[in-house]
């Protein structure tokens, strides 16, 4: 009864260990944003606000599920805390390479887009925006490579090419 016993602790110390190993390949929302954070209040000026950035990272975002597609970086490469009003909420991004974007959402869903705003640019409309942390990828179809960037947040509408 013993050795049986010991060989479902082992058993289940083996799966936690694989679940806790795995889960260190997916994106950490705990991390600091690598190319900043801000605060945005509905009627928020300028608008659009701009932050140059570079995309890309070594994880599959297609792991994520919800169409994610591309390559990107574990910890997010920008984070915005938003407080809605009666517009939408636009978040695009515009670079010379193809880009993808992830977004978690304050509801802790991943939302994504690869070419919605034109020339290979994406971009994503929030109709009824909630309020709280988004945390915002940019990502590309190479592991290896890693493209600058422009991300764009607005309520005023997609910027894309």
């Amino acid at each position: 009864m013993k050795n049986l016993m010991n060989k479902k602790i082992t058993t289940l110390i083996t799966l936690f260990t694989i679940f806790l190993g795995s889960s260190s390949f997916s994106q950490n929302i705990s991390l600091e944003a690598t190319y900043g954070t801000i605060n945005l209040d509905a009627g928020f000026t300028p608008d659009p606000m701009t932050y140059k950035v570079k995309s890309g990272g070594s994880i599959d975002a297609s792991s994520l599920g919800n169409s994610c597609a591309g390559y990107i970086a574990d910890a997010p490469d920008f984070q915005f805390t938003f407080s809605p009003g009666l517009l939408s909420l636009w978040v695009s991004v515009i670079s010379s390479a193809d880009t993808t974007l992830v977004i978690n959402t304050p509801s802790g869903s991943w939302i994504c887009d690869d070419d919605s705003g034109g020339n290979l640019d994406p971009s994503i409309n929030f109709k009824d925006p909630a309020s709280g942390v988004y945390d915002v990828w940019i990502g590309t179809y190479s592991s290896t490579s890693i493209y600058d960037a422009t991300l764009y947040i607005s309520e005023l509408g997609q910027y894309g090419n």
